[in-house]
């Protein structure tokens, strides 16, 4: 299968199966429990339909957005992931670049692959957010939030579904963790799929710059399970995140919210942004979907803080659906994950390349030529 037959995500997706080691693919793919809300993310979209409007004179359309005080040439944004250069030995260097090349918002992770720095290069200038998680080390939050706003970074996003990890029972059945501890059947895997192996030992090793001097992966001190049960928090609480908003004293945002009452609290405490989450169905299975949720958040408190949403978006037509309950842009993760794994940097751009055209397309089968024309009126629930 090559690069230029893959023509949406369903392709992307087959192609890096292709490619990766089944515990590698699963660790993407995969989600919580049994998957439910995972499947339910991108189902929810079914349930709602557009209404088109014609003879409106479409031949120019603007995709542009402004979000958190940063104007993006796309409604769509590569969300923050861990662990990328995983998946490819490009990792957040191929998604950085082509998010750059394409003007629209990369988020680098405080689990990432390559230092945030460095990403910040690789962006070209663009607009970037830097994701972290809670620690119970106040000073090591502190101290990451001092390096964020060294590096330039413009928007602090501070996930707060995560102060324990999911049951991700793929990963238990493969053993796959980092450092890796395979299961038999997860080492066989890993025997039918050489060039990945190759791939990775070829290349520099393995890392997480952002964590280096707290999480030792060379010598196995901490596997990615233990951070999220060992050093993160799970006492956090909204005088806590109020505390790290004014240290931040810039544009912040919460990712995982899912709530109206949540969503209220967190414009009272100055957050400027939000991001209606349920991790891609990976912490609580049964959760409600973001996009289910996202009317009543945007009349809460859209008026107060930008909404933002991610969650099963594979289309154009589900994202226009997002942009016309009010959401200011989407977040997309397996949507570039999967080519990142099949191709790398033309992987990504190819998947950005391909959701501009379907936003343009569909846009102009909307009768839109901007995204602020876009509203409730053009959608019909089932």
């Amino acid at each position: 299968m090559r690069l230029r037959d893959c023509h949406n995500f369903h392709d992307f997706r087959r192609m890096a199966k292709r490619r990766l080691p089944g515990p590698i693919f699963d660790y993407i793919d995969g989600a919580a429990d049994d998957e439910a809300t995972y499947r339910r993310n991108t189902a929810s979209f079914e349930q709602c339909d557009l209404v088109p409007s014609v003879l409106r004179g479409v031949e120019h359309v603007d995709l542009s957005v402004s979000v958190m005080g940063q104007k993006l040439a796309l409604p769509v944004y590569c969300s923050p992931t861990a662990l990328q250069r995983l998946f490819h030995h490009e990792g957040e260097r191929a998604v950085a670049a082509a998010a750059g090349k394409f003007g629209t918002l990369f988020g680098v992770s405080s689990l990432g692959t390559v230092s945030l720095e460095e990403a910040r290069r690789l962006g070209g200038g663009g607009p970037q957010c830097y994701q972290f998680y809670f620690h119970k080390d106040r000073g090591l939050n502190r101290a990451m939030m001092a390096r964020a706003k060294a590096a330039g970074i413009e928007m602090m996003l501070l996930t707060v579904d995560s102060i324990t990890g999911g049951n991700r029972e793929r990963d238990k059945r493969t053993g796959f963790s980092i450092p890796f501890r395979l299961t038999p059947g997860g080492m066989a895997q890993f025997a039918l799929k050489p060039a990945w192996g190759i791939n990775y030992v070829t290349h520099e090793s393995f890392k997480l710059p952002q964590l280096a001097e707290h999480v030792d992966m060379g010598g196995g001190a901490m596997s990615i399970s233990r951070y999220f049960t060992d050093m993160l928090d799970p006492a956090m609480n909204w005088d806590d995140v109020a505390q790290m908003v004014r240290e931040w004293g810039g544009q912040f945002c919460l990712k995982g919210i899912m709530s109206v009452a949540d969503a209220e609290r967190a414009a009272d405490i100055g957050c400027t942004g939000i991001v209606l989450s349920n991790h891609g169905g990976r912490q609580l299975d049964g959760s409600r979907t973001a996009f289910d949720q996202l009317a009543e958040v945007v009349d809460a408190v859209g008026d107060r803080v930008d909404v933002m949403v991610d969650g099963g978006f594979q289309r154009g037509t589900h994202v226009l659906k997002a942009l016309s309950l009010g959401a200011k842009a989407v977040g997309l993760g397996r949507y570039y994950l999967f080519p990142l794994a099949a191709a790398g940097q033309p992987g990504v751009e190819r998947a950005l390349e391909l959701m501009r055209a379907e936003l343009e397309r569909d846009m102009k089968l909307m009768g839109c030529t901007s995204i602020a024309q876009l509203s409730r009126a053009n959608l019909r629930f089932r």
